[in-house]
């Protein structure tokens, strides 16, 4: 992986640099994790941009957002909302309904094609995922279980095992 920071140096110099190197580590595993999830996604029987997934995904957790919602959630403009929202429902993968008791208002809603494209694309990261960790040792996975969980609750403010309620995929 190459590095961000442009510094060759990764050895720690003093009692705060080795956090920095760690951190240095963990950006490349990063960087490394969204190609991987990146290929698998593209890989799907319907290929879509990370937006367009990530608009889906959002939709998916709160079903029935109006434009506005969607857009401030992914921190885009109205504009570019709709016209994502336009491919979308274009490509049969969400449409919009009149909500029920708000005449102007109208609703984002997956679609059964939505939901099954998702379903893919989460199934084929898994896979691609799990032959990765298969390439490690047992105690290693544990080793980065227990880490990743560390983070999470440390990244929560709960500190301890407060986040290992949480899916690795964030939700």
């Amino acid at each position: 992986m190459t590095r961000l920071t442009g510094f060759g140096d990764d050895q720690p110099n003093g009692p705060g640099d080795d956090l920095l190197s760690v951190a240095r580590e963990i950006a490349d595993a990063v960087d490394g994790l969204a190609n991987l999830w990146s290929v698998a996604a593209q890989g799907a029987s319907l290929r879509l941009s990370p937006h367009q997934l990530r608009a889906l995904r959002i939709l998916e957790a709160e079903p029935g957002l109006n434009l506005t919602a969607l857009a401030e959630g992914m921190e885009i403009g109205a504009p570019t909302a709709s016209r994502l929202c336009d491919r979308l429902e274009a490509a049969g993968l969400l449409e919009r309904l009149l909500h029920p008791h708000k005449r102007r208002e109208v609703q984002l809603v997956l679609t059964g094609r939505g939901r099954q494209v998702l379903r893919e694309v989460a199934e084929r990261r898994s896979q691609a995922l799990a032959a990765v960790l298969d390439g490690m040792g047992a105690a290693e996975r544990e080793a980065l279980s227990r880490g990743m969980r560390a983070f999470l609750a440390a990244q929560d403010g709960t500190g301890g095992a407060g986040g290992a309620g949480r899916q690795a995929d964030g939700r």
